[in-house]
């Protein structure tokens, strides 16, 4: 019965992707819902698309581990990001009216940052795409018994064929259906769990003092680590395609707003649910039935302890928190590939873009599926994704944005310049991670750039001041 009912909940998710179809008339449609999302559509596609795997799985294993010093970075970073986009860069970025970010880094910058910048920008999706895939198939394996090789083919095929066809519009309404499912789903499960362990008070009353930690000590060695964790999701996350998408494909610039504040409060208010259910797994599954992988301990409850309507419900709210972020993370690529990258190269006509969008997306979906096939964790697949962001993409967003930053080579040393150190800086090195050294690399630049121009200015105004006193 269970299967039968994972069954009909994908089949209704295809089926809700063709009906989207029907939308798409152009590249807008597929690309950004042609900017007509009401505040839930907005909310919701925001929200299902950030709550993932990692929120309900991988979360919840560091939760039971560590405590909340365990997950700064999921959710408590996820939830900063979402928050930030509202307050900081919705507003602007609605109002330049971009039918994707790597136009920002053109328009502001030229065509050379553009192409550097959509580059990464798409890279950096492939692994997060893969990540889902691999998570949808070894659910689908679990449930089914089908072995994981063919339940990843199955789901990304699956994943595929709905984004493909409906685009945004797909991805908008799944994500309306999958935000209700995981909500209702989270919330019924822990209070059905709860029940027979004293309530919900009692449950969130267990964890011991340590595990309410956050904050670090005080001591270098462990605020560095800290701020590095926060900043890789926090910040690194801002400059994304899929935020922007669901920025951008909002119906009014004040949904766009509120849409985005609204989803990472209601994100990080969810996310607490999946922690305490794997704390509370850890608590009473005994030594012999904790999972070696951690990541499998709220499943493993759900199984040994509820009735299979429970069971069908948990598990529709996982299916719909993978799918949700799986679609999403294959849309944002796709639209980068197919609008900064090919366009310039192929210069198809108006009339064609769209069928360059929709094999871009399958482009992608096969890559993606190659590597889901080739790595068994999913921690492996998504642990850079946001890094990107934060090393080569943020700062020459907020220069362009916010100080009207203008140099194409400071963009491009920034980016490139972040990269670099990223990937070679030695762990520790001065006790700081090779993602914040990457970060302060890519500040260098505009520092440079500020100094110069500072001097310029200085040399001028005593150079008038030597003519004037003669």
């Amino acid at each position: 019965m269970l299967l039968w009912g994972i069954v009909l909940y994908l089949a209704l998710t295809v089926a809700v992707g063709f009906y989207a179809a029907r939308r798409v008339k152009n590249v807008t449609d597929f690309a950004l819902a042609g900017r007509n999302l009401s505040f839930f559509m907005a909310s919701s596609t925001v929200f299902a698309t950030w709550f993932g795997s990692e929120t309900i799985l991988g979360s919840s294993a560091e939760f039971a581990k560590h405590g909340f010093s365990g997950v700064v970075e999921e959710p408590f970073g996820a939830a900063l990001c979402l928050v930030l986009v509202g307050v900081f860069f919705a507003r602007p970025l609605y109002r330049m009216q971009l039918n994707n970010l790597g136009e920002f880094y053109r328009k502001q910058f030229g065509f050379a940052t553009e192409i550097i910048a959509s580059s990464l920008m798409a890279f950096s999706y492939l692994s997060w795409v893969a990540a889902q895939f691999l998570a949808l198939g070894i659910v689908l394996s679990s449930i089914s018994g089908l072995s994981l090789t063919l339940s990843i083919v199955l789901m990304a095929i699956l994943v595929t064929i709905y984004t493909t066809m409906g685009g945004m519009w797909a991805v908008s309404m799944t994500d309306a259906i999958q935000m209700t499912v995981i909500v209702i789903g989270l919330v019924v499960v822990f209070f059905v769990i709860a029940a027979d362990y004293g309530g919900a008070i009692a449950v969130l009353k267990m964890p011991p003092p340590t595990h309410w930690k956050f904050l670090p000590d005080t001591k270098t060695e462990s605020v560095i680590p800290f701020i590095s964790a926060i900043m890789i999701m926090g910040i690194g996350s801002i400059p994304g395609q899929d935020v922007f998408q669901r920025v951008m494909s909002a119906r009014t610039e004040r949904i766009a707003v509120f849409s985005s504040i609204f989803s990472g409060i209601l994100y990080f208010t969810i996310a607490l649910i999946p922690l305490f259910l794997g704390f509370l797994a850890l608590q009473i599954l005994g030594k012999d039935r904790v999972p070696e992988d951690l990541q499998f301990l709220i499943p493993n409850l759900v199984l040994l302890r509820t009735n299979i309507f429970i069971q069908i419900v948990f598990f529709g709210a996982l299916l719909s928190a993978i799918l949700s972020t799986a679609s999403g993370a294959l849309l944002a690529p796709s639209v980068v590939l197919s609008e900064n990258l090919l366009k310039p190269l192929l210069r198809p006509r108006d009339s064609r873009m769209l069928l360059l969008s929709r094999l871009s997306t399958v482009a992608l979906a096969v890559v993606s599926l190659a590597m889901a096939l080739h790595y068994h964790k999913i921690t492996e697949l998504v642990s850079d994704s946001s890094a990107y962001g934060l090393v080569a993409l943020f700062v020459p967003l907020v220069a362009g944005m916010y100080f009207k930053a203008t140099s194409q080579v400071a963009a491009i040393a920034s980016i490139l310049g972040g990269m670099i150190v990223w990937k070679t800086w030695p762990e520790n090195l001065l006790q700081l991670t090779p993602q914040l050294a990457g970060f302060i690399a890519a500040l260098g630049p505009y520092l440079i750039l500020v100094c110069v121009r500072t001097g310029q200015r200085l040399f001028a105004r005593a150079t008038r001041r030597n003519h004037a006193a003669f």
